[in-house]
């Protein structure tokens, strides 16, 4: 999000410098040949030569990445919507004095473009056919840009162009252009932390980040169309009880671990926020020769959103704050045209937000209410009683907000490490002689206190009956000279290595590695493995770049309940079974809330000739291990014998594909693999 905002503002500022300082006739000139410059760009693709280098930034090869596929055919496109509403000003056609509802009918453009993505390009045609598509898209584009262009040549003939004194007077001054970026700031910002968390717990999949991007993109329709029922004014009550909404999800009166619930609640939070910020800016429009001006600060306002939380924000803060930080600024909002804050009313908000502070249990532990049902509606009514009776003075409100949110920023008690990296947030706490790995919202890892200082036992997932150690463990396991983790977590399975086998780990996330080999954090690493390497990067490449056979590699590389789908293809798994001795074990780990990888294994297993069974481990009802989970576990294998001999102990069971198409790197549709949607077709 951030490389395409930035790239708005460039094509924003190029179509301000073609409007106000070329004629018309080499407006189009340029911009055509510039469009034709971007034809050299399809079809769109990424450098065969390319790889993720884990010792340099994240946030900045990415960035690199996109520049070079796809910098110059976008910079064209993002141009488009300023420049063709300046076309149309000059065209002497219905409402050209008042372009501003061509970028309504712009955003329809890209919301359509958008939901057709996920819902039949993504799962219908397949990476290579969208590129071939969309590349037809862009020749098509710069016929229909030609003649738009020769359009609004014609039509300026007739039309009077603004004296430049008139131009001068309606140039906007620098606090209403401060004020517009503001306020495009706030929207962004909130869009990309409710995407962020939505793809951190539900699996980054575009239709998870495409309904946060087309709440987003809705509210430009809406709010730059000329709907006279629409205003600013009408949407205050709404705004307010948005507002209440969005401080109760972002609180601890929720259990984020029903975020599917959740996630649907913050959309219309996002939805009414977004259109009142677009709104408000579509009555502070100018112009129609300074357009270009206010277009150029919506997309400095809509950058900032997105440098703030991709890359400030990871820096500057240990948790993910920003929802909160921009709900603050999102009441800011009230006060536009409502005059300046007096320290009295702050002071009064305050003075109020101290009961509701307490109603949330946010005052030194003290948690009145208790937990559940009760708490959420008390506290809810509590605060939203509060802002609707301070509607119409918005300091209030902001100090009662304010004072509900900051307390994010403080560290989480207990807690022994608390950092973020470009792939989420990190937490070590104790707590009942466990000592717990939090990656955003999901169990990384644990392990026993009590163990600190000897060889400690796996835990979790990892623990010595469940489906994994039972691989590891088992008499192939043990005659096994070589071993490769992907995925690192804590580093449990480390402590099923015997002293003749050689290990090897293959982690994407640099600070994993380092908390699993921090003994004053957990000790599997220190006391298990501490000659085994890991290799950082991204494990499908640095696997591909290496030299190494397992007859064990386990896959196991899921952050939170995010499937990173170019693990699970066909050419993937070809790729692992080339890294296996000849009757070597593939391991998925392929527990999750949301998705069923079963399916998707068995057709790739299927057409490549390999063996596949699977354990969904379940722990007794009455079984004393401390720290145990389940699990579901897929083992895969070029050998049908070695299949066979884990199939006879009666805990694994035998998988047949359904004889569907298997996932590739051109096409997977990880919508198909929704537990939800599975369980709806039985």
């Amino acid at each position: 999000m951030l490389f395409f905002q930035v790239v708005l503002i460039v094509g924003y500022i190029y179509a301000h410098v073609l409007t106000k300082w070329i004629p018309l006739h080499w407006q189009l000139v340029t911009h055509l040949a510039l469009w034709a410059a971007a034809l050299t760009y399809l079809p769109l693709s990424i450098s065969d030569g390319w790889s993720y280098d884990a010792s340099s930034s994240t946030a900045l090869q990415t960035l690199k990445l996109f520049a070079l596929g796809v910098g110059l055919p976008f910079a064209v496109l993002s141009a488009n919507a300023p420049l063709l509403q300046a076309w149309y000003s000059r065209s002497g056609g219905p409402s050209a004095d008042d372009p501003y509802f061509l970028y309504s009918a712009s955003n329809v453009g890209s919301l359509l473009a958008l939901l057709a993505f996920p819902l039949l390009a993504d799962p219908l045609l397949g990476a290579s056919a969208t590129s071939n598509l969309w590349s037809i898209g862009f020749v098509i584009f710069g016929g229909l840009m030609a003649i738009s262009g020769l359009v609004a040549l014609r039509g300026s003939h007739n039309v009077v162009a603004p004296a430049a004194a008139d131009i001068a007077n309606s140039t906007p001054k620098l606090k209403r252009i401060a004020t517009w970026i503001v306020i495009a700031f706030v929207p962004s910002s909130l869009m990309l932390s409710f995407t962020t968390k939505a793809s951190t717990d539900l699996g980054s999949i575009p239709l998870i980040w495409v309904v946060p991007l087309a709440t987003y993109l809705l509210t430009f329709i809406f709010a730059f169309a000329k709907l006279k029922w629409l205003s600013v004014k009408s949407l205050h009550i709404p705004m307010i009880l948005a507002l209440a909404t969005g401080v109760v999800l972002l609180s601890n009166l929720i259990d984020h671990h029903k975020t599917p619930v959740v996630f649907l609640l913050y959309v219309p939070v996002l939805f009414v926020i977004a259109l009142y910020a677009h709104r408000l800016l579509y009555e502070m429009r100018p112009a129609a020769e300074q357009l270009t001006v206010f277009y150029i600060a919506l997309s400095v306002g809509g950058a900032f959103g997105g440098l703030f939380n991709s890359i400030l924000a990871p820096l500057v803060f240990a948790q993910e704050v920003e929802a909160q930080l921009t709900f603050i600024l999102a009441a800011g909002l009230l006060l536009i045209g409502k005059g300046a804050v007096t320290p009295r009313n702050l002071a009064f908000g305050l003075i109020v937000s101290y009961p509701i502070l307490f109603s949330f249990g946010m005052i030194d532990g003290i948690d009145p209410l208790g937990k559940g049902a009760l708490r959420a509606v008390a506290a809810s009514a509590m605060l939203l009683t509060a802002l609707i009776l301070f509607r119409n003075q918005p300091a209030r409100i902001i100090a009662i907000i304010a004072a509900l949110m900051l307390p994010v920023l403080w560290p989480q008690k207990g807690a022994l490490l608390q950092d973020r990296s470009f792939f989420g947030t990190h937490t070590v706490f104790s707590t009942a002689d466990l000592r717990i790995y939090q990656n955003g919202t999901t169990l990384h890892g644990l392990q026993l206190e009590s163990e600190f200082g000897k060889k400690p036992t796996p835990k979790s997932y990892y623990y010595p009956k469940g489906p994994m150690a039972q691989v590891i463990t088992s008499e192939f396991g043990r005659q096994a000279d070589s071993i490769g983790i992907v995925g690192l977590g804590v580093g449990a399975l480390s402590c099923y290595k015997l002293p003749s086998q050689e290990w090897a780990f293959f982690e994407i996330d640099a600070m994993v590695d380092k908390v699993a080999r921090d003994p004053s954090l957990f000790t599997y690493i220190s006391e298990c493995a501490p000659n085994s390497p890991t290799h950082l990067g991204d494990a499908r490449i640095v696997l591909a770049q290496t030299d190494y056979t397992f007859d064990i590699l386990v896959l196991d590389a899921y952050s939170s309940d995010a499937i990173p789908l170019h693990l699970t293809t066909e050419e993937a798994v070809q790729m692992y079974t080339e890294r296996l001795v000849g009757d070597g074990v593939l391991v998925f780990h392929i527990s999750n809330r949301y998705y069923d990888l079963v399916g998707p294994l068995a057709r790739i297993a299927d057409k490549l000739g390999l063996h596949m069974a699977h354990q969904f481990h379940q722990i007794e009802t009455d079984s004393q291990e401390i720290g145990a989970h389940k699990s579901h576990v897929v083992i895969v294998s070029p050998d049908q014998a070695r299949i066979d001999s884990f199939v006879q102990n009666g805990k694994w069971q035998p998988v047949v594909s359904d004889g569907g198409e298997p996932w590739t790197d051109d096409k997977a549709n990880l919508l198909s693999a929704l537990k939800l949607l599975k369980d709806k077709k039985q």
